[in-house]
């Protein structure tokens, strides 16, 4: 190396005066000396960021995690309109101090909440303003015999009547125009569709709410339905889990029977619930029904661990929330106090409690069930999880949601909304 070097500066000096490195420097790479390692911090593994679904449950208290499970009706127009149900009922006078006192996750309206467009906009803003975590809105909005807003919303017909057009594509326009006009309203949750096959002529409560009675046909009109709401960014339940479809007795007012076996429910039951689930369905309500071939408790499907969590969520493999029908109807009444039923549906697999007879003594139950560990804590992290996941889903983690009176207005009986209606009279 030192000779090259030499060389090439004598050719390009012309015999002038050579300049050698000082003796000090290495030569060569391989003597060049190796710098001391300093010593550095050990690497912190990086933490992931909280999804808003860990961010909204970790903020949360026992009690704010147990009011998450409930949706009570509530009475009144306003937020702030004070009312002798809810005090009577509650133990608070408006729906505001209801949310606050409760931590609801959730309320249901029925006609008695529903004025006139502007005022229902102005209800659930003022409601979302009032809670904490995001509410979900719920209402029963199926069409035909049973349709909340008739009031302020488009006519559309019942199921059984779009069921009978054999056109899946009409249940979905119907169910994404409906969702539509609720989503405009600030409701995000419909109990809808019916996803019962009405087998029985005799049937008090279901009939024509639901599609018909061939179980192939009514699982494309769920599942089309389901598609529909889904684009309206709404919210849907399919209903009545695991099937309400053969019954002569009103569970409203007493407790059906079915003695489907577990084949006969494959065929007849199980497909619409399938076909929802394929769908993405958001939510599955419970009957308070008993299916003996089922689960041999004689408890109704809602407190029945062996239809809800061993049926529905390993066997159909649903994730997303349960809903129980409504807690203060008769048939799921017959065995247990109010308190008992809210912590056994719990236990059963449920997460949303809907309509609890006695909301007091329910909260009273479930909070003091899972501080004695009957309801474990990593049980109700579940549920809440669950139904944090549909509100993240639905856009309400993101931001509290506020709904147009202007918008709403303008969304409301559109004209392509009343020319699909009008394709059935």
């Amino acid at each position: 190396m030192t000779g090259l070097l030499l060389a090439a500066l004598t050719a390009c000096g012309g015999g002038g005066p050579v300049v050698e490195r000082p003796p000090s420097a290495p030569s060569s790479p391989s003597e060049a000396a190796v710098a001391p390692a300093v010593p550095t911090e050990p690497t912190q593994p990086a933490v992931p960021e909280q999804t808003p679904v860990e961010r909204a449950l970790s903020r949360m208290s026992v009690e704010e995690k147990v009011g998450q499970l409930f949706m009570p009706v509530i009475y009144g127009t306003t937020a702030d309109s004070a009312s002798e149900e809810n005090q009577a009922r509650y133990g608070a006078r408006t729906p505001a101090e209801v949310i606050e006192k409760y931590h609801l996750g959730g309320v249901i309206l029925f006609p008695y909440n529903v004025k006139s467009v502007s005022q229902v906009v102005g209800f659930t803003n003022s409601l979302q303003r009032a809670s904490k975590v995001p509410l979900l809105i719920a209402t029963d909005q199926e069409n035909g015999l049973v349709s909340r807003f008739a009031a302020v919303m488009s006519t559309f017909p019942g199921a059984g009547e779009i069921g009978k057009t054999g056109k899946p594509e009409l249940a979905q326009q119907v169910a994404e125009a409906t969702g539509k006009e609720l989503r405009a309203l600030g409701v995000n949750l419909d109990f809808a569709p019916v996803a019962d096959v009405n087998v029985n002529p005799r049937n008090p409560v279901i009939g024509t709410r639901a599609y018909g009675d061939d179980p192939t046909l009514v699982a494309k009109m769920v599942a089309a339905a389901v598609k529909g709401f889904d684009a309206a960014k709404m919210a849907a339940t399919a209903k009545h889990f695991p099937g309400h479809g053969d019954t002569t007795v009103d569970s409203h007012t007493g407790l059906p029977v079915i003695g489907h076996t577990k084949a006969e429910w494959e065929r007849i039951d199980a497909p619409p619930f399938k076909a929802a689930i394929k769908a993405g369905v958001d939510a599955v309500m419970s009957a308070h029904i008993v299916f003996p071939k089922l689960d041999r408790s004689g408890d109704p499907a809602t407190l029945s661990k062996t239809i809800l969590t061993g049926l529905l969520r390993d066997e159909l493999g649903f994730t997303g929330v349960i809903s129980t029908d409504a807690l203060n109807m008769a048939g799921v009444r017959k065995k247990y106090d109010d308190g008992e039923i809210a912590v056994r549906a719990v236990l059963a697999g449920a997460d949303l409690l809907l309509m609890p007879n006695d909301l007091q003594k329910a909260q009273r139950a479930v909070l003091a069930a899972v501080k004695s560990g009957r309801i474990t804590k990593e049980r109700l992290d579940q549920s809440v999880t669950r139904l944090l996941t549909l509100k993240d889903h639905r856009g309400l983690l993101a931001k509290t949601p506020v709904a147009s009176a202007a918008k709403a207005s303008s969304v409301m009986r559109l004209p392509e909304h009343r020319k699909l209606a009008a394709l059935f009279r």
